[in-house]
């Protein structure tokens, strides 16, 4: 066994006893036997060693959906997607049993954006799948549905990797099969809209700029009838352009396109903007 193999082994093994804060880089030399500087050999640090652990068991799962998402024929394909991912969380159910504990306790921006990368690329898989799936019956509920899949993914992965409960994996994938049809065929009342979706999915650290931001008003405008709000939003686009109305009325305004369904998003983006700038 390598030294880096070696490292990785002890470290998941005491990840699992006491999270990443609590396990310190001569915790994991002592327990393998290794120096420090063999330790430094392999990895820069102990956040380095953490991150190629997220990194291999993460690109497992998003590369294992998207082989099945591309290759898969239609008749088998939610039931290859759910027996890959549940065969990924049982083969290594210790390292993920700390990622989901560690993900629920941490304030680690580094390891909250590098999770957000990768869940935005299952989400738009699994968006793509529904897509082949149901087709435009489901163009209202989609969203709900990609909330429902992920929900089923987590819950039931929780049977082995908290309470190692040993699973017919065939069962539970054709089980959840059957769920995913009922509601994907019955759903008619949908909460996420698009919009909603992308305020949940804005990166926390990203910052919008001026242009682009007037880009998305623009073409809200022009998606708009004549009505209360797309004239509040032409407002606020002079409102980006040359700063002149008092906060109450920017407030006002605000408040009048983010009570339309299709407008939620970019009201959001504009309040951060107006915030930053010192505006509200």
């Amino acid at each position: 066994m390598s030294k880096k193999q070696l490292i990785i082994e002890a470290a998941l093994e005491l990840f699992a006893k006491q999270g990443f804060e609590a396990t310190s880089v001569q915790q994991i030399t002592d327990h393998c036997g290794i120096s420090k500087g063999a330790f430094y050999l392999s990895f820069k640090s102990k956040d380095e060693l953490i991150f190629s652990l997220i990194d291999h068991f993460m690109m497992q799962i998003t590369s294992d959906i998207d082989h099945i998402v591309r290759e898969s024929q239609n008749e088998d394909l939610l039931l290859r997607f759910y027996f890959s991912v549940y065969q990924t969380f049982q083969r290594h159910s210790d390292f993920a049993k700390v990622l989901m504990i560690e993900q629920s306790q941490t304030l680690n921006k580094d390891l909250f954006l590098k999770m957000q990368t990768y869940e935005k690329l299952i989400d738009n898989m699994i968006l793509t799948m529904l897509s082949r799936l149901y087709g435009e019956a489901i163009e209202q509920t989609k969203y709900d549905l990609l909330y429902c899949v992920k929900g089923f993914m987590n819950m039931y992965s929780h049977l082995f990797i908290f309470h190692h409960i040993p699973l017919d994996l065939e069962l539970l994938a054709q089980s959840l099969v059957e769920k995913t049809n009922v509601l994907a065929r019955n759903m008619n009342s949908p909460f996420i809209s698009a919009d909603l979706y992308q305020i949940v999915k804005q990166p926390l650290t990203e910052e919008i700029s001026q242009e682009k931001l007037l880009g998305i008003i623009v073409q809200k405008v022009a998606e708009l009838e004549d009505s209360v709000e797309k004239e509040s939003l032409d407002l606020l686009r002079g409102q980006v352009l040359h700063p002149s109305l008092p906060p109450a009325i920017v407030k006002g305004l605000l408040e009048n396109i983010r009570q339309h369904p299709h407008c939620k998003w970019v009201a959001y983006l504009l309040r951060g903007y107006f915030e930053k700038a010192g505006l509200l």
